[in-house]
């Protein structure tokens, strides 16, 4: 998808050389990259575990840039709704496929638009904020219209943000970090991430058959794992939903309709899984999530055009899940 060098955007055919860097040499395992801006919103504007501070909890002053196929982007659009940031946070939607630009807008359509500054493509975001970045485009991006900058692209800690940085604003006390869960949470979000979260993209874009096989063992360990978990209590946690559940949702929002046949992750569906799929659709049943889940992009969007992937570019018809989808 291409990436920006001290400023400049470079195609994926121009960077086939530093491609090779996100995968383990001959064993032909995918490697993610990390986020780069790293600041927090606080309450008081205070510095946040990393980054610099300067970043005060204000209505109007951010503005969220998501994908809806996007899962780390999903996260975002959760919170966003579920904590009642809606009328806080601006928000812009990209495209949701890329090209050789990245991530880009579609100006004919008034969905995916860029409400600020009518962009074309989402690097000129990553210039403006540092006209010598060197790095991905990624979503989501949390910008701060006040100094024109990004504070954060690392979804992870958006989400924080989010939970609690605005609460005496909106009024809104849910809290899905408790201090007393922190532990456990931090645990569970670990073993989540590397074998389901990440653990679908090291299946899907593994290059050699023994890093398809660590990495689809590692997606149904989880998921097995996961399974039994939740067949005695209805959140990963207990009777309570933290930052957990909304970090697994996502990856379980796109499972049948994408990682099952786009990524090879077909020893069986989530469906065929009754507590986690029942702990899926409670989720989505939340107020507000429903909203944020497009079943039909992530079925076209993963099923699109790859020459590794899919070379034809066919989407198939199903599964159909009774979800009832809604568009954002």
């Amino acid at each position: 998808m291409g990436k920006l060098v001290d400023g400049q955007w470079l195609t994926d055919e121009q960077l086939l050389a530093a491609e090779a860097k996100q995968y383990d040499g001959a064993k032909g395992r995918f490697q993610r990259g990390t986020a780069k801006f790293r600041n927090w919103i606080t309450a008081s504007g205070e510095p946040g575990p990393s980054g610099e501070g300067g970043f005060a909890a204000e209505a109007g002053r951010y503005h969220l840039y998501a994908a809806i196929n996007c899962p780390w982007a999903h996260r975002t659009l959760i919170y966003r709704v579920i904590k009642q940031l809606e009328p806080l946070i601006t928000l812009s939607l990209v495209a949701p496929l890329r090209n050789d630009q990245g991530w880009v807008f579609d100006r004919t359509q008034e969905r995916f638009t860029d409400a600020l500054y009518d962009a074309s493509v989402l690097h000129e975001l990553y210039v403006r904020a540092d006209p010598a970045f060197t790095g991905r485009v990624t979503v989501p991006v949390l910008w701060d219209k006040q100094r024109e900058t990004i504070v954060s692209t690392e979804s992870a800690e958006i989400i924080r943000m989010f939970n609690t940085a605005f609460n005496e604003i909106t009024g809104d006390r849910q809290d899905f970090y408790p201090d007393e869960l922190a532990t456990d949470i931090d645990e569970l979000n670990d073993f989540i991430y590397a074998n389901l979260n990440n653990g679908v993209y090291r299946t899907g874009f593994a290059r050699t058959q023994e890093a398809y096989e660590e990495g689809v063992t590692d997606v149904f360990m989880a998921l097995d794992t996961l399974e039994q978990r939740l067949s005695g209590q209805p959140f990963l946690l207990g009777d309570q939903i933290t930052e957990a559940d909304w970090r697994l949702f996502p990856t379980l929002m796109r499972f049948d309709v994408g990682y099952y046949s786009a990524f090879k992750c077909n020893r069986r569906p989530l469906r065929d899984y009754p507590h986690l799929f029942a702990y899926a659709e409670s989720l989505y049943r939340y107020p507000g999530v429903a909203q944020t889940v497009d079943f039909d992009v992530y079925r076209r969007g993963y099923h699109s055009r790859s020459p590794h992937r899919n070379p034809h570019g066919i989407v198939p018809v199903g599964p159909d899940l009774d979800l009832l989808p809604k568009a954002i």
